[in-house]
């Protein structure tokens, strides 16, 4: 079995799986995000030592990178998935190829051809189950905070924080992927009850307002909120499953806390849940995410007030 053949299969084997997993069973998990990664890297590895080639473990890893390279082709052409989420994913997808390349080579001389074939089919089904039962299960609602210094009395800010003007473009590159942010802010109403507009690239959140208590802290609940990417496909147009419902900011908060005379520390939370496993990696991108996002709209803030206050000059 040359190389070649041994890419072919493992390719169409794991794009098969992966349209199982978010078509079917509907749910971004360990199935998607652990074993398929890890099938890309033993089931080529295996399909080669088995023929009692000797090949070091680094070249075995170079063969499971070219799998993944038709994979990721595959994926994009048949509108799987888009190019970003991808390379956010690539980190994981990279550890788990290796582990797979390695543990091919500890089981080659040691495990029956038709043993290893049985459990990796157990192991799928093992995973594929788990992400069914538990893909609406033990989600967590999981808090981010971001705080800026405004050199402006806390009386200044308020009405900024309520609704706020438009920003000005980003020059972040993780804003020109596609990622959506947000561009102002407007307000129907006054006071508990009224309507916050978070109004973002793909659309707006609507957000009722909880808590006023001025000029010290306003909190709001979220009830709709529009998708949090435009999905890059160099081939389509895409909208895949994980950008509908998979992340939901519930609610949020600004608190104003005067810490001098011309001085006051503004902090933006937001409350969101993640259907996405294994949940302690996405964590850390997602976070990532909307500190950016706060700071974006922080430090429009931030610079509006100073700009509109002589306090912050003296």
């Amino acid at each position: 079995m040359n190389k070649l053949k041994v890419i072919g299969i493992t390719s169409i084997n794991t794009i098969m799986l992966l349209v199982f997993g978010v078509y079917f069973i509907e749910s971004y998990g360990i199935f998607i995000f652990i074993f398929l990664p890890f099938l890309m890297g033993f089931l080529p590895s295996f399909l080669i030592l088995r023929l009692g080639e000797k090949i070091r473990k680094r070249s075995l890893f170079f063969l499971s990178l070219k799998v993944l390279g038709v994979i990721i082709l595959g994926i994009l052409i048949f509108k799987i998935e888009g190019l970003i989420c991808i390379l956010m994913t690539l980190p994981l997808i990279l550890i788990c190829q290796w582990i797979g390349v390695s543990v091919a080579i500890m089981v080659i001389n040691k495990t029956t051809i038709k043993s290893i074939n049985g459990i990796l089919i157990i192991l799928g089904f093992i995973f594929c189950g788990f992400d069914y039962a538990n893909k609406n299960t033990n989600i967590k609602l999981t808090p981010v905070t971001t705080s800026v210094i405004v050199n402006a009395p806390i009386e200044d800010i308020w009405n900024e924080v309520i609704a706020f003007g438009t920003i000005p473009e980003p020059t972040e590159l993780l804003f020109k992927t596609g990622i959506s942010y947000p561009i102002n802010a407007n307000i129907e109403g006054n006071g508990v009850g009224a309507v916050r507009y978070c109004n973002f690239t793909t659309g707006s959140f609507i957000e009722p307002i909880t808590v006023w208590e001025k000029p010290h802290k306003l909190a709001f609940s979220v009830t709709s909120q529009p998708t949090p990417m435009h999905e890059m496909n160099p081939f389509w147009e895409i909208q895949p499953p994980h950008l509908n419902g998979y992340f939901l900011s519930k609610k949020g908060e600004f608190n104003l806390e005067a810490i001098g005379k011309n001085k006051t520390k503004l902090s933006g939370t937001t409350w969101y849940t993640l259907n996405i496993k294994p949940v302690i990696y996405w964590e850390i991108w997602t976070n990532y995410i909307l500190h950016r996002i706060h700071e974006r709209v922080l430090n429009h803030i931030k610079q509006k007030t100073e700009n509109s206050t002589t306090y912050s000059k003296k």
